[in-house]
């Protein structure tokens, strides 16, 4: 069943199923797939169904909204109360948070279901949810493919039809490359757009909360849900949450899209050309194509892997093996950390902890950390400058398909995977991404890029590229 939001809300609504029915359908799909594609890392049977027949019960009531009885996964790094939380870490396993992060809350204020929780690269670090402690993902496409990451099994979930839709997290691209490799639609937000209040922390000044869905009508309608202002986060303003659903059908005449050269130079014959082919449908929906230049681009890359390992060093020090993670037996302090976070974190957090405490060291930080916050401003402006001459900027997602898992060599060419979504994340800045057609038999993605909190133009604009 891949069904959209819209589609489901309105069969509850007029009775042709019921939040149960529809619960127990996808608890049987996660028990069909899952041992193939280990999208789910935990599944609540109990408490799903509880959930969906007090949705039954709102909706006969006559209230609710559109996520009323719609059930969901969960990324492993939203704090559920009393459900294990690991985000893919040892160092988190057996952890049941006392308390429930504020997306969480509101969505079950909403009526939504949880079905469980979706696997992740350990810690929101990677590309592929290789590094997650519950193993890989497979990309329902195709199984030796990976589904991306660090919402990789989010990603692999929707597009197997696990689940109606689910929670992910982005921090350089983490919704927006596995929907790519996936064929769905991944919204990463304006920083600070939707609350991270109780949301596991891997670099704060880049961290959104977002979706991935079957279509971005679908991602408006989580929006208008999970966004807002929370007084448990003091980096989400007080901007009004408008109605996304309702600025989806934006005439795309006189839409000015930018494409900027610095993202389709390099990309082989086959990508640019499918590209190119997006362009022209959107000039036959009359909008016009505007050619820019973003040209501290370059810079993203090495300005988000100073910032970020620097933000996770600060954010995963507190994992010291006393209140979380493997305990120690040893006789003095120093050694029961060094031995906790030896058995508790992976290789790649710890590379980007040596990393990160590196750049923030005595004598390296105005060269290293300092700089990169200098840089990352450039890139701010330069999208700034840009979007005074365009509406939004329409980039490919990813430079490639879904690539093999185990397939790549070093960290570098993982982190290159990223190359195209990080600019957007070092600005703050919504992206979308959404499939648009096929390479080597797997969907290829574009990226719609708006300004801060025009998330409503962004959807639309990738609403009526897609119909």
């Amino acid at each position: 069943m891949h069904q959209t939001i819209a589609t489901l809300s309105q069969q509850l609504r007029n009775g042709t199923t019921s939040s149960v029915e529809l619960t127990k359908y996808y608890l049987g799909v996660i028990k069909d797939k899952n041992a193939e594609l280990n999208a789910f890392v935990s599944v609540n049977e109990e408490s799903a169904l509880a959930m969906a027949a007090k949705a039954d019960d709102m909706i006969a009531a006559g209230k609710g909204g559109a996520l009323t009885g719609i059930p969901l996964g969960v990324k492993d790094n939203f704090s559920e109360k009393g459900m294990e939380t690991t985000a893919g870490s040892n160092m988190l396993k057996g952890y049941k948070p006392p308390y429930e992060c504020t997306v969480l809350m509101k969505l079950r204020e909403a009526g939504a279901v949880f079905l469980g929780h979706t696997n992740t690269d350990e810690f929101m670090m990677g590309s592929s949810t290789e590094t997650s402690v519950f193993g890989s993902s497979k990309n329902p496409l195709d199984t030796e493919r990976t589904p991306g990451g660090s919402s990789g099994g989010s990603s692999a979930a929707v597009a197997a039809g696990m689940c109606a839709w689910a929670l992910g997290s982005d921090t350089g691209g983490s919704i927006r490359q596995p929907a790519a490799c996936c064929g769905v639609t991944g919204l990463k937000v304006t920083y600070g757009r939707v609350s991270r209040y109780g949301v596991i922390a891997m670099a704060s000044s880049l961290d959104t909360v977002g979706c991935l869905a079957q279509s971005p009508e679908d991602a408006a309608l989580i929006l208008e849900v999970i966004a807002g202002h929370d007084e448990m986060d003091a980096t989400t303003p007080d901007v009004e949450v408008p109605k996304y659903s309702e600025q989806l059908n934006q005439d795309m005449k006189g839409i000015k899209i930018g494409v900027p050269k610095e993202y389709v130079e390099g990309l082989s014959d086959e990508v640019k050309k499918a590209f190119d082919s997006q362009l022209e449908l959107a000039e036959s929906k009359g909008a016009k194509i505007v050619d820019i230049s973003l040209p501290m681009t370059e810079y993203g890359l090495a300005v988000y892997y100073i910032i970020s390992p620097s933000e996770v060093s600060a954010n995963l020090s507190r994992y010291d093996g006393l209140r979380f993670g493997p305990k120690s037996d040893a006789e003095d302090l120093v050694s029961s950390y060094f031995e906790a976070r030896t058995a508790g974190f992976g290789d790649e957090a710890k590379r980007r902890i040596i990393i990160g405490t590196y750049a923030l060291s005595a004598g390296y930080f105005d060269a290293y950390y300092k700089k990169a916050l200098k840089v990352r401003t450039l890139i701010k402006q330069d999208f700034e400058k840009a979007f005074e001459q365009v509406d939004v900027i329409l980039t490919p997602t990813v430079p490639t398909v879904a690539f093999k898992t185990g397939s790549k060599g070093s960290p570098m060419d993982m982190y290159l995977e990223d190359i195209m979504t990080i600019p957007a994340s070092v600005a703050g800045i919504p992206a979308v991404s959404i499939p648009y057609g096929e390479y080597d038999n797997m969907p290829l993605s574009l990226q719609v890029i708006g300004p801060m909190f025009e998330e409503g133009r962004v959807l639309g604009v990738a609403h009526n590229m897609k119909n």
